[in-house]
Formats: C-alpha cells, sequence, structure tokens
C-alpha cells in the first residue's frame, strides 16, 4: 500500500493484514509501556481543514505511540484561511520533509488529489473527505466487530455476519466506507434510511438490503451488529428540513431505543462512530447498554491508525 484513502480500492487481503496487524498494536497497548521504537524519525502531519477533535487526537496518540514525530495543522487561524491552496499546502509539507499526511477535508476527493498530484512524495491517509470516505474508521469497526462476533479472529474476514447500517446514508462518508468494506470482508449489509437519504443509485444495488424503518428491518433480519449513524444536520440545506418531517418523526422510525435493542440476538453489538445525538438517533438506554462498543471503538481507533501508519512507513523501509 501506498496511501490510504479509501475502502473501494482496498483489497480483501490488505484489509485484513490491517485488522490483524491492528491486533498486534492493541495487544502492545496493555503493557505498561505502551510506546514502541518503530516509526522514530519519521514526520506525520495532521492536516484538518475540518475540525474533527476526536480523530485528530486518535491519529495524534497513534503516531506518537510509535515514536513518529508530529506536527498538526490546522486550516483555521493559518494561511489555509488565507486563501493558500491545496498544492502550496502540500510543497510546504514536501519542502518540511513529511513522511506522512493525515488529511481532513470538506471536499470529497482532496486526498486522493493530494495522493496523485505528484505535488509531495509522502504517503496520505484519508480522514475524511467531505461526504465520500473515512477509510480508518470503517476499519477500526470491522476490527471491534471482528472482536466480539469472530472466534479466533485473527487472519478471518466477517463472513456470513449481517449488519444494519442505520440512518443518514446520503451525507455519511461513514457508510460510505463501511459498506464496501463490510462486502470486501464477506458480511451482509442492511440499509436502513428515509429514501430522502440515500445516495441516488443504492436502490438499485442487488448486493444491500433496503429497508425503509428499522422496525422492518429487524422483522426480516437476524442482525449481528448494528450501526447508528449521527444525523448531520451541518451538511443538510436548512439543517434536517426536508430530508425527514420532524426529529421526533426521525426518532420514531429511525431511533434505536431499550425496545428495538431487545429484538436483537443477545450476541448482537451496537456501534456508533460518535459524536451521538442522544435522544434523536440512539437513545441513553441503547448508548449505555452492555452490549453497546462505542466507547471501544474510540479505543481501536488508536490501534487501527498505528497499524495504518506503520504499514505504510515501516513497510516502505522494509521495501527499500
Amino acid at each position: 500500500m501506498r496511501h490510504l484513502l479509501d475502502t473501494d480500492t482496498l483489497s480483501r487481503e490488505d484489509a485484513i493484514l490491517i485488522l490483524d496487524t491492528a491486533a498486534q498494536m492493541a495487544a502492545t497497548q496493555e503493557r505498561e509501556m505502551r510506546k514502541l521504537p518503530t516509526l522514530r524519525g519519521r514526520t506525520v502531519v495532521n492536516l484538518f481543514f475540518e475540525d474533527s477533535t476526536r480523530t485528530r487526537i486518535s491519529f495524534e496518540a497513534a503516531a506518537k505511540r510509535l515514536s513518529a514525530d508530529v506536527i498538526n495543522f490546522s486550516a483555521k487561524g493559518s494561511s489555509l484561511s488565507k486563501g493558500e491552496s491545496l498544492k502550496d499546502t502540500a510543497l510546504t509539507l514536501q519542502a518540511m520533509g513529511a513522511d506522512a499526511v493525515v488529511v481532513r477535508h470538506w471536499a470529497s476527493g482532496a486526498a486522493h488529489r493530494l495522493a496523485t498530484s505528484g505535488w509531495m512524495h509522502g504517503h496520505v491517509l484519508n480522514a475524511g473527505d467531505g461526504t465520500h470516505q473515512h477509510p480508518t474508521q470503517a476499519l477500526l469497526d470491522a476490527f471491534t466487530m471482528r472482536r466480539h462476533l469472530v472466534s479466533e479472529p485473527t487472519g478471518k474476514a466477517l463472513e456470513g455476519l449481517t449488519f444494519a447500517i442505520v440512518g443518514d446514508i446520503l451525507h455519511s462518508r461513514v457508510a460510505g466506507s463501511n459498506i464496501p468494506l463490510l462486502k470486501t470482508l464477506g458480511a451482509n449489509v442492511v440499509v436502513v434510511a428515509p429514501p430522502t437519504l440515500l445516495p441516488y443509485g443504492m436502490t438499485e444495488r442487488e448486493d444491500i438490503a433496503i429497508h425503509y424503518t428499522l422496525d422492518d428491518a429487524l422483522d426480516a433480519h437476524e442482525l449481528d451488529g448494528i450501526m447508528m449513524l449521527r444525523v448531520q444536520r451541518e451538511r443538510m440545506t436548512g439543517g434536517g428540513s426536508g430530508f425527514f418531517p420532524s426529529p421526533e418523526e426521525y426518532t420514531r422510525l429511525f431511533g434505536l431505543d431499550g425496545d428495538r435493542m431487545r429484538r436483537m440476538p443477545d450476541h448482537a453489538i451496537v456501534l456508533h462512530p460518535g459524536p451521538m445525538n442522544r435522544g434523536l438517533e440512539i437513545s441513553a438506554e441503547a448508548a449505555d447498554s452492555p452490549r453497546s462498543v462505542i466507547v471501544e471503538q474510540v479505543s481501536n481507533g488508536v490501534a487501527v491508525r498505528m497499524a495504518s501508519l506503520y504499514l505504510l512507513l515501516a513497510g516502505e523501509e522494509a521495501a527499500e
């Protein structure tokens, strides 16, 4: 792997390699001395054009635990907010000797542009681009699913398991990354959303089951896991009006509460990429229940991002 830009082009072999490496990284984080010397002397830049405290901190923790030098570069208050282009920024990072750039951008395709432009020679990791992709989020979700639902998970995929992704599919880069990755790993994918929050053409896909209420999905499938998506009002014109009648109606048809959670099999898990709109897409009872793995997703994110940085940077070193 040269870059990690999306899950559409991620092979099954590379996906399992990242998950297996993340399992090794997670094991090192249970030791008293958690820092590894693997990327000593390497420089990782967090280039964030959008605010995302938890993702930036997760990547920063991952790089530092591998002993890399970390530079946090925020668009706000920098020359970027004064009109400097992505190209000029990339050339600056190249001059600074960045070995890897973790980029989060409001525009879909920005990470791919940075990786393929020739402006810089470092590795690019997509930390979220517009409504397109967020590959490390999908990988940490798959890692969490595998740890809970697959016996002896190392080397294994998610064959035969069924996962529902519920809510704002249209604006969600989490859904955009999870759906292809889950299919690559052999899982069955169920999508639950109002028609107004489905991407164009999704209803024509034969490899995905689509339902227009959460109750219908629970009636039709024995789910091994359910991922509740945040309603992204900031990406909706009018803050959500036009996409669904009201918050109350959305909760009535698509919200996960204790009653709906109890209709799932006993082993099924509840996921959410965060931050949560408690009381809208998920109730406090569901979010805080023993079957919720939402807090664990955060800690697993560090291990998956450690694995991604390690495979890109240390893998390059081994190939030289």
